[in-house]
């Protein structure tokens, strides 16, 4: 699984990225007023998930699904 995002562009979907031809994709499309709120533990879990994300320090979604089963 990848995960992309992108704009509405003349009516069509554009993604800052690459997606192999033919790929699946579900839309979600985000109506820029919704939100939520974290305590500042989450929040800076999610803060250095993103940092790592960025560094792409990543795993596939096979070994994030397999490490969780681990954990049961």
């Amino acid at each position: 699984m990848q995960i992309a995002s992108g704009k509405v562009i003349d009516g069509q979907v554009v993604i800052d990225g690459e997606l192999p031809e033919g790929a699946d994709v579900t839309l979600l499309a985000l109506d820029g007023e919704e939100t939520f709120e974290v305590d500042a533990e989450l929040e800076a879990v999610l803060l250095e998930s993103i940092a790592q994300g960025r560094r792409r320090e990543t795993i596939s979604a096979e070994a994030l699904i397999q490490e969780m089963r681990s954990r049961e």
